[in-house]
């Protein structure tokens, strides 16, 4: 699952402002109730339905979409400071049915005709239900002005339609740094798997150390790197391998008790990787130009907390508990290792095949 995002182009002619306002999201989600708060469809208890919406032909999908949700263009909201902005709805593009395992993007575009020349800041929220969601707004001349990731069911704030918002520095690294941190608790599940198979082979802090700062370093370099385009690579790569990293990890700590002269190669590549992946976050949201650095720092931060906080739990409640039991590595490594090198491997063939 990913949020909605949402293109404000503002428009003048003859003095006079409209604006169009461009939504892809998630239309199947929205019908069958599934928001971002999960970050896997089948975790909701509506996935079956889910499911059987992504195989709908457009014509049917819209009919249900109309059935099921009433007056839409009434949850969507864009206001002034002194009232509510009128949402004309123009079409719903809704994509023929491809890949069901993957994403079907649908477009709804609204008018917004003659803003008042008065209006100079406007505001968008939506539905609580809809989920959380990106605004870009973009200026006449098709300049930036503003981006925002909104959560589910807050407000953005206020924005120019004439100037470039400055968004606060500290406020912006609150808010990289909180998206960073999401992105491995509690949505990261692949991320979490491999930092716990790094764990499980030996809780020693030495140990855990060098192979988590070899990580630290690898995905931070592609992070950047992915982030100002100077490597990109499909999803459709990077996702499969980040799978098959965890699957290879936990088979390799069937078979050792130490970390082997490979081992700290093997995480710096698949690091580079995950680094990867993390830019794909955040090229899907954007970064505001003015604070580029500040916003790319911040999210890597958020990143690394989240797992420090994975591996203080796994201290807390795996090595704290049994790590000087006779018996650790067969009834703690080896059985935690199987399961998340089947996980990692069921990752791997829905990745690549599906």
């Amino acid at each position: 699952m990913r949020p909605a995002i949402a293109n404000l182009n503002i428009h003048e002619k003859d003095n006079i402002i409209s604006a169009n306002l461009s939504i892809r999201l998630n239309l199947e989600a929205i019908i069958a109730g599934i928001d971002t708060k999960h970050s896997n469809t089948e975790e909701s208890e509506n996935s079956e339905e889910y499911q059987d919406l992504r195989e709908m032909s457009p014509i049917l999908l819209l009919q249900k979409f109309k059935t099921k949700i009433k007056n839409f263009d009434n949850k969507i909201n864009l206001i002034s400071r002194n009232k509510s902005l009128d949402l004309i709805l123009v079409d719903i593009v809704i994509s023929e049915v491809g890949n069901t395992d993957i994403i079907r993007d649908t477009l709804v575009n609204f008018n917004i005709q003659k803003i008042d020349i008065n209006d100079k800041y406007l505001q968008f929220f939506w539905n609580k239900n809809l989920g959380s969601i990106i605004l870009r707004v973009n200026s006449i001349s098709n300049e930036p002005l503003y981006t925002e990731l909104i959560e589910s069911g807050k407000q953005s704030k206020f924005f120019s339609i004439k100037n470039k918002t400055e968004v606060g520095y500290f406020q912006n690294i609150k808010k990289y740094t909180q998206l960073g941190f999401k992105h491995i608790i509690p949505k990261g599940l692949d991320h979490i798997l491999f930092v716990l198979a790094l764990f499980l082979l030996s809780p020693k802090l030495k140990t855990l150390l060098l192979q988590i700062s070899i990580f630290t370093l690898a995905h931070t370099i592609t992070l950047f790197l992915g982030v100002l385009t100077i490597i990109t690579i499909p999803g459709t790569v990077v996702e499969p391998i980040i799978a098959l990293s965890i699957f290879f990890i936990a088979i390799e700590n069937l078979f050792t008790e130490n970390i082997n002269r490979t081992r700290p190669y093997v995480v710096f590549i698949f690091g580079l990787l995950h680094g990867l992946g993390f830019a794909g976050v955040l090229n899907e949201i954007g970064i505001s130009s003015g604070l580029f650095i500040s916003s790319l720092i911040s999210f890597n931060v958020g990143v690394e907390l989240g797992q420090i906080s994975v591996i203080i739990l796994s201290y807390i409640f795996i090595a704290l508990l049994f790590q000087k039991k006779n018996w650790y590595r067969s009834r703690i490594t080896r059985p935690i290792s199987v399961v998340v090198a089947f996980i990692g491997f069921y990752w791997f063939i829905e990745r690549l095949f599906f």
